[in-house]
């Protein structure tokens, strides 16, 4: 097996060494600021870009906060709807705001990053429905947000990229916009089903079973059928017509063998599927470039993807 990033390795002591109370012990308001606490110092400099714009697009209930990125301003721009991770729990625009603007200078597109609503305060499917009306919105309204409709993409991380391959298939099935690529970066596509890397990594690897757990409860505070496809869209096979994807995972990562698992039943569906394994690298590595030796070029590749991918 590859040994773990010395790098990597360094950062996950440093989060040992940090005394805080569990986070079962806190309130939702004090995790996520504890989050927010030091987000700085796991980031390199980020890219400056000629456009950087707040605004908002429609969401399932009411209008979300949204950011436009990209490398130059104009019409009909190829353009990829991201959203962030976070265990459908927290997570902003701030969280995710390096690695979009890696992802828009990378991938020479517009990257509009959407902040969905999280958990406990909008619990499942209140996130799924943001996403569908927020793809749905930036399509419809591609003339406002610079977009080109015709050249669309889906993406996210860990949750958000379960919101992307959910809206990307109900698009797929459903009178829409036509989604061209989808960018899925460790995703969690399964709940309760035991896999040997949530097994393996279960402790010690900055994503925890216990947090897990947690964070399906906060979300699903009622239970709710795991095996749905809006929860463990793994277990379900692709619709026809399913966008083309780029998939990565880390090999000391939790939901490892799910998106292994997923890009390979894309494939044997038929959908064009890219599959990037990091083998010594954690879940959420994009976002600690100062302490990964992978994640900056992870990111140039995977934006390059996009933009490949979008012409």
């Amino acid at each position: 097996m590859t040994d773990l990033d010395p790098k990597i390795r360094q950062l996950l002591d440093l989060m040992a060494s940090i005394e805080q109370p569990p986070f079962r012990e806190q309130s939702i308001a004090e995790f996520r600021e504890r989050r927010a606490i030091g987000r700085d110092m796991l980031i390199l400099p980020s890219p400056e870009l000629d456009v950087v714009r707040d605004f908002e697009v429609a969401g399932a209930e009411h209008p979300l906060k949204a950011r436009i990125y990209d490398v130059e301003d104009g019409d009909a721009r190829p353009t990829l709807a991201y959203f962030h991770g976070g265990g459908f729990v927290f997570g902003d625009l701030e969280s995710h705001d390096s690695v979009c603007r890696r992802l828009a200078a990378a991938g020479e597109m517009r990257v509009i990053s959407v902040d969905y609503r999280l958990a406990p305060e909008a619990p499942f499917p209140a996130a799924i429905e943001d996403a569908v009306a927020a793809v749905a919105d930036i399509a419809e309204r591609a003339s406002d947000f610079g977009a080109d409709p015709a050249r669309l993409a889906v993406g996210g991380d860990s949750a958000g990229a379960c919101l992307a391959t959910l809206a990307a298939r109900q698009f797929a099935r459903a009178p829409g916009p036509q989604i061209s690529f989808q960018l899925l970066i460790y995703p969690v596509v399964q709940m309760g089903e035991e896999t040997a890397s949530r097994r393996n990594f279960a402790e010690g690897y900055f994503l925890t079973r216990d947090m897990m757990e947690w964070f399906y409860e906060l979300y699903m505070p009622d239970g709710g059928d795991f095996s749905s496809e809006r929860v463990s869209p793994l277990r379900h096979d692709p619709p026809e017509g399913l966008a083309p994807a780029y998939v990565v995972t880390a090999g000391f990562d939790p939901l490892r063998d799910e998106g292994r698992a997923y890009a390979e039943k894309l494939r044997s569906a038929g959908v064009a599927v890219e599959h990037v394994n990091y083998p010594d690298q954690i879940h959420g590595f994009f976002n600690f470039t100062a302490f990964s030796s992978a994640a900056a070029g992870a990111i140039e590749r995977a934006g390059k993807a996009v933009r490949l991918a979008l012409g």
